[in-house]
């Protein structure tokens, strides 16, 4: 899913212009990314919750050189699905 079909679908549905549309789905990327850096997580009802998970320091290795390489602790972003995505997939 990509910003330009979540503005398509906005712009038949509630009827918008192209500019309007890109904006509101812009607007909604950003009101999402907004909550989850503040709360650590954010849910749709029927779709599913995303979620801040830590990750641990560890060893990598490069792919060009085969060089191994340590790779930093840090953040992502980890999606589960809700029941209801579940069955109807």
């Amino acid at each position: 899913m990509s910003k330009a079909f979540i503005a398509a679908v906005l712009q038949d549905s509630a009827e918008l212009t192209g500019v309007a549309a890109n904006r509101a789905a812009a607007d909604l990327i950003a009101a999402i990314i907004k909550e989850i850096k503040t709360t650590g997580g954010f849910t749709l009802p029927s779709f599913g919750t995303f979620r801040v998970a830590k990750t641990k320091a560890r060893k990598g290795l490069n792919p060009r050189t085969g060089e191994s390489i340590k790779v930093k602790a840090g953040k992502t972003v980890r999606f589960k699905a809700s029941p209801t995505l579940k069955k109807a997939v």
